[in-house]
């Protein structure tokens, strides 16, 4: 007679048993590989003679009140507050640990043992790995710092004027919704135009997209386009850590002004959570499966870019297809080519696609209304976009 084996408990099992200290324990040697995946890939920024007196150090997670993370030249140690590995997002704690990173390559690297910790060869270290010198301490994460932002001068004519449009789009009249929508689009653009062709100086900054993945299907390089194309922020594909594969892939990161990345994030998820819902819908009943939904995406990607080149600068009375006014920003430009001075393009052809459910997705998409373009900054509450629905109309 054979015994019965036992089940070994999954993670759920564990979990629903109050096995907390060993999923927090599984947690934190994912982040702790994450970390060195990170620290590996980010130290092919620095020249060679400088990476090779550069020694992977350890990595540890801990409770460090007041404090973001730390570099123990003693202990050759790279240790992140629990506080921000618990409530961050990935790009958060990047952001932490390539400060961390400066401080060892001036420590081992520079010999700056008389400086103090925040000095010149600090300084040229945080040049060298693209990270920002303020990121410890009481220094809010690069999420809370962008949301907060500042309050809009209401002396500000344009984004007034786009306020009150974006107002309109809440309309129950989907024409009159729809119009103001383009409307908002259009002085956004104008708006921008008008900062870059004056030169304005500008805050640059950059925030992950979406979620790291191994894969990323055709339409999140089709929505990486759109938001390049028609939202004044450019797209870069990096290799960051996918926390839930334990190894190394792929993120959409952007780069842009405060406001202009916020609302590209927006509009991104909006987007993104329209597709999944619109999809639901379409595909009920029909055995469809996830290549056709990248068909029925990519389509509503194509249909709303349709609506925004109709609101674009340069589009002329009735011309359904012209292209945007392309300005570029050499100031974002030159940003960057300093955070990423060696850049590879890639193209990859995909599969058939159904000709149907591609314009089905098209047709859908130029109904799709975002609301609230620019409005105000409420504390912590940054209340720029809200979406809206469809328009109930061909």
């Amino acid at each position: 007679m054979t015994a019965n084996r036992k089940k070994a408990p999954t993670m759920a099992d564990r979990h629903a048993q109050g096995d907390i200290p060993t999923l927090l324990c599984a947690f934190e040697r994912r982040i702790l590989r994450g970390l060195l995946a990170e620290w590996e890939n980010v130290v092919w920024l620095l020249p060679a003679p400088l990476r090779h007196m550069i020694k992977k150090p350890l990595f540890a997670i801990r409770e460090i009140p007041g404090r973001l993370g730390c570099w123990s030249p003693n202990k050759r140690e790279i240790t992140l507050s629990r506080e921000i590995v618990d409530g961050g997002r990935w790009d958060d704690l990047k952001e932490v640990l390539l400060h961390e990173m400066a401080h060892q390559v001036a420590h081992e690297g520079f010999r700056a043992t008389s400086e103090t910790d925040h000095g010149d060869c600090f300084r040229r270290a945080c040049r060298l790995l693209r990270a920002n010198p303020a990121a410890s301490g009481k220094y809010r994460s690069l999420h809370a710092r962008l949301r907060r932002g500042e309050e809009l001068d209401g002396r500000d004519r344009i984004v007034v004027r786009v306020r009150k449009l974006m107002a309109l789009a809440e309309s129950s009249n989907p024409n009159e919704a729809h119009a103001a929508m383009r409307k908002a689009f259009e002085l956004i653009s104008r708006h921008n135009v008008d900062l870059i062709g004056r030169g304005v100086d500008q805050d640059y900054h950059s925030i992950f997209l979406g979620t790291p993945r191994l894969r990323h299907f055709r339409e999140a390089y089709h929505l990486a386009h759109l938001l390049q194309d028609f939202y004044f922020v450019q797209g870069m594909w990096i290799r960051t850590w996918v926390l839930e594969k334990d190894k190394m892939g792929r993120v959409l990161e952007i780069s842009g002004n405060r406001k202009n990345i916020m609302i590209a994030e927006y509009v991104h998820d909006t987007i993104c959570r329209y597709i999944d819902t619109a999809w639901t819908d379409y595909r009920r009943g029909k055995g469809l499966n996830r290549y056709r939904k990248t068909d029925f995406a990519v389509g509503i990607i194509r249909g709303f870019a349709t609506t925004l080149r109709k609101a674009s600068p340069s589009a002329r009375p009735g011309d359904g297809d012209g292209l945007p006014v392309f300005f570029e920003d050499h100031a974002l430009t030159g940003y960057l080519a300093q955070r990423y001075p060696h850049v590879r393009s890639f193209s990859r052809k995909g599969p058939a696609h159904d000709a149907q459910v591609l314009a089905d997705g098209t047709k859908k998409g130029r109904k799709l209304i975002i609301a609230k373009g620019i409005t105000r900054s409420d504390g912590f509450k940054d209340q720029r976009l809200e979406y809206h629905g469809e328009a109930k109309y061909r």
